[in-house]
């Protein structure tokens, strides 16, 4: 028995001493294993008798159980210790102050559209909607622009599936469908007036949006915004334009200071045309002259394809870029920098 003794003694000292997993399987292997010590002494008692075999056996299988148990513990002893030294290699301080999100806004053009969509609501223009994939016939031909011009070219414009040969489909590249399917519907809206003789209430609208080009550099890119603006009615003028765009540029860019100029320019859709400069009088752009619109009086074939009798009603329309807005506005000098996602640029504008 006492041999048993020292045997379970040497063991639970092994044990103890063993480090790690590894080192205590080495351990277990000299006592339990096939070559071990209490193996050893199973095979002995081949030549004992019955009865000793009996007194033997039960004092090897106590051995035995009080070395598994010894070797269990230690086991749960290691796997504790790993335990304890991982929570401990990725224990959190608490006492740190935790992350906080940092609140999102809206995009730098988004709030130049707002501007927009405010300013022209105080002088009582509605804000138009309509589809980004748009008809040929609203695209261009409503807007007096024939077959052959420049802008119905593939490499000017995206051409989509659908529609057909003679009235494909494609993004549009400008905002001014939508005037024309404001202007339609206002006018079947308010039909019995008009044939009456009594006269139809002013369209006074402006029309911001995505619009699609194939153009990308430092100043276009392939998307961009506009915002075009028509006011038909039966006495409005260019000198109309003049002071609305005028009162507009000035609340925009809070300066009374501000200079416009109407340089004669070219477009389908208006006659006579004018392109829209600005010059401010301080600043790091002041004594420059910088293109912010174009505009015109709407053009007879446009306000017939509205539904009116150009010799009755006449009007204005304007079209500006609401991207470059934004960069005359917050001093950028490159367009790419509001469509490339990066959250230290944009966060300037929170």
């Amino acid at each position: 028995m006492n041999e048993l003794n020292d045997i379970v003694a040497s063991a639970a000292q092994s044990f103890a001493q063993a480090a790690t997993p590894a080192e205590l399987e080495n351990a277990k292997a000299q006592f339990l294993g096939k070559s071990g010590r209490m193996t050893e002494l199973m095979k002995g008692m081949a030549a004992l008798s019955v009865e000793d075999k009996k007194t033997r056996g039960a004092a090897i299988n106590q051995a035995k159980q009080a070395i598994e148990a010894a070797l269990a513990a230690r086991r749960q002893a290691l796997a504790n210790a790993e335990l304890q030294a991982q929570l401990q290699a990725e224990a959190l301080d608490v006492s740190l102050p935790g992350r906080q999100r940092s609140q999102g806004g809206l995009h730098p053009v988004s709030l130049t559209l707002e501007r927009i969509e405010a300013i022209f609501g105080s002088m009582g223009f509605e804000v138009a909607q309509g589809p980004e994939i748009e008809t040929d016939w609203f695209n261009f031909t409503a807007l007096n622009t024939p077959e052959d011009h420049p802008a119905r070219s593939m490499h000017d414009t995206f051409y989509v599936e659908g529609g057909s040969a003679q009235a494909p489909n494609l993004l549009r590249t400008h905002t001014s469908p939508m005037q024309i399917r404001h202007a339609v519907q206002h006018v079947k809206k308010h039909l019995a007036a008009i044939d009456d003789g009594a006269g139809m209430p002013e369209i006074r609208v402006i029309a911001p949006g995505r619009t699609y080009r194939v153009d990308s550099d430092a100043t276009h890119s392939p998307m961009f915004h506009q915002c075009e603006g028509l006011w038909i009615g039966e006495n409005v003028s260019f000198k109309d334009l003049k002071v609305i765009f005028t009162a507009f540029c000035r609340t925009f860019f809070e300066s009374d200071d501000l200079v416009l100029r109407f340089r004669p320019s070219f477009f389908p859709f208006t006659e006579p045309s004018a392109e829209i400069d600005i010059q401010f009088v301080s600043g790091p752009l002041a004594g420059r002259w910088l293109e912010v619109a174009g505009s015109g009086q709407v053009h007879p074939n446009v306000v017939r394809n509205m539904g009116l009798d150009p010799e009755r009603y006449i009007g204005f329309a304007f079209g500006m870029g609401p991207d470059r807005l934004t960069m005359l506005r917050y001093g950028v000098n490159d367009l790419r920098l509001f469509f490339d996602g990066d959250i230290r640029f944009l966060s300037q504008f929170q």
